[in-house]
């Protein structure tokens, strides 16, 4: 790479929970990564395979949805850059607001963009010379709209979004427009208000077509970020404090084992969260009493840390099939690491032993009827059009005291996987009659053909 010529940059999406890592090559034979993932196997693949070495991680901020994988690539040599206030207990490098890195033939600019988190960095990647070659925004500039600014919860929310203003508009805009920009948040990602579904952008594009950058006025910003917040994961809270006092490291990923019935059923006495990750039309036809349906699919990673205590042992239910190495990578992802096995032979071992199984009946939208139907999709979703009648209750939130006292509860989302999720939430509290949708509120639309709802 010359001084001048535009970088190779890699990048590692993970669709689930929307984020994008980076790795960058320096031109010397090292690389630079930027938020890595929990296990950052992806970056040091394509790492060996280019024949580069990690040689710099960097953070660009506290992450709350999901573990770095930074202190991972610091045990086989490679210098962790964090924000200084961050207040990172694990080694690292503190940078401060125009500190300057010279990485192999490049130089790493810290910007200070405080807004989606105070301690939040955006990272210059310039040549020698100083002309900007990328902007790593992490959380502040992503495609189309920029990150929220209420994750340390709602007191603090108003004061992060006048300094996401500020951080927006006198460091980033005042950066080429032709610069290409690496969000590390985008579509998918509960960091981010609303936007769109790109990737990667550049400041140009960005000045004339995001959304939130043509707010000029402050006031006006502010109101319009924040009028657009909805909720997110209970993990988020637990998250950045696990990436302050550094993550458990592994060194690779871990396996899960293979349990008999016999130390299955010893650890359910015991406590475990037992998790049938199988697809829901599996688990509505037969599981394990008191399981949490939460099937394995890209967005595994953000129910699972939504729904599990993750200071419990979790027992998974699996079919053989299924990719346990995925499994355990988004388990990690969002802290839970007390993985305790899955049973060996899976539901039909329990099934086949004569132990009590349940079921729970899946529906179609010819059936879908009667007073009692709870839709489980996001506040944002179930505005956009929802069956008249339908009582919203977000999956994060469903609870026992949900449930009407008599009756069959029927419960919907898009397509079948958060009701089942739900549906079992219920199951788990004690309620019997129960139901789940094939399909979503389009489908019930398109057979009845009748109007959806979309006031309160």
């Amino acid at each position: 790479m010359t001084e001048t010529s535009a970088p190779r940059i890699v990048a590692f999406v993970d669709e689930g929970i929307g984020h994008s890592s980076y790795l960058v090559d320096l031109g010397d034979g090292t690389a630079l990564a930027v938020d890595p993932r929990r296990i950052p196997e992806a970056e040091q693949a394509e790492a060996a395979k280019r024949g580069l070495t990690i040689a710099y991680t960097a953070d660009t901020h506290s992450h709350a949805d999901f573990i770095s994988g930074s202190p991972e690539l610091v045990a086989p040599g490679a210098t962790f850059l964090a924000p200084a206030r961050g207040r990172l207990v694990v080694p690292h490098h503190r940078l401060d607001d125009g500190a300057r890195v010279q990485v192999a033939p490049c130089v790493l600019e810290a910007i200070a963009t405080p807004g989606h988190t105070p301690d939040h960095l955006a990272y210059l990647l310039q040549s020698r010379d100083g002309t900007p070659l990328a902007l790593f925004s992490g959380g502040s500039l992503m495609v189309g709209t920029v990150g929220r600014t209420d994750l340390l919860g709602p007191e603090h929310a108003e004061e992060l979004a006048h300094e996401q203003f500020h951080s927006l508009r006198d460091r980033i805009l005042a950066l080429p427009d032709d610069l290409p920009v690496y969000p590390t948040h985008g579509a998918g990602s509960f960091c981010s208000a609303p936007g769109g579904g790109d990737r990667v952008t550049t400041i140009g594009d960005e000045r004339a077509r995001n959304p939130l950058l043509q707010r000029n006025d402050e006031t006006e910003f502010v109101a319009t970020l924040l009028a657009g917040f909805g909720t997110f994961p209970a993990f988020f809270r637990r998250l950045p404090e696990v990436n302050r006092r550094g993550p458990r490291i592994y060194g690779a990923m871990p396996e899960v084992a293979r349990l008999a019935l016999d130390d299955f059923r010893a650890a359910v006495d015991n406590g475990a969260t037992v998790v049938d990750a199988r697809s829901f039309v599996r688990y509505g036809a037969g599981h394990v009493p008191r399981s949490l349906s939460i099937e394995l699919r890209p967005v595994f990673a953000t129910w699972l840390g939504w729904l599990v205590d993750a200071e419990r042992p979790v027992l998974f239910v699996l079919d053989d099939a299924q990719d346990r190495h995925e499994l355990v990578r988004q388990c990690l992802t969002v802290g839970i690491e007390s993985l305790a096995g899955e049973l060996g032979g899976g539901y039909r071992t329990w099934a086949d032993a004569g132990l009590p199984v349940a079921s729970i009946d899946l529906i179609d939208a010819t059936a879908l009827d009667g007073p009692h139907i709870i839709d489980v999709r996001q506040r944002d979703e179930f505005l956009a059009g929802h069956v008249p009648g339908a009582r919203n209750i977000e999956l994060g939130a469903l609870d026992a005291a949900d449930a009407p006292p008599s009756g069959r509860v029927a419960v919907m989302c898009g397509h079948g996987e958060r009701a089942m999720s739900g549906a079992s939430v219920l199951e788990r509290a004690g309620v019997s009659d129960l139901a789940v949708l094939v399909g979503g509120p389009g489908d019930w639309a398109a057979v009845t053909g009748r109007t959806l709802a979309t006031e309160p």
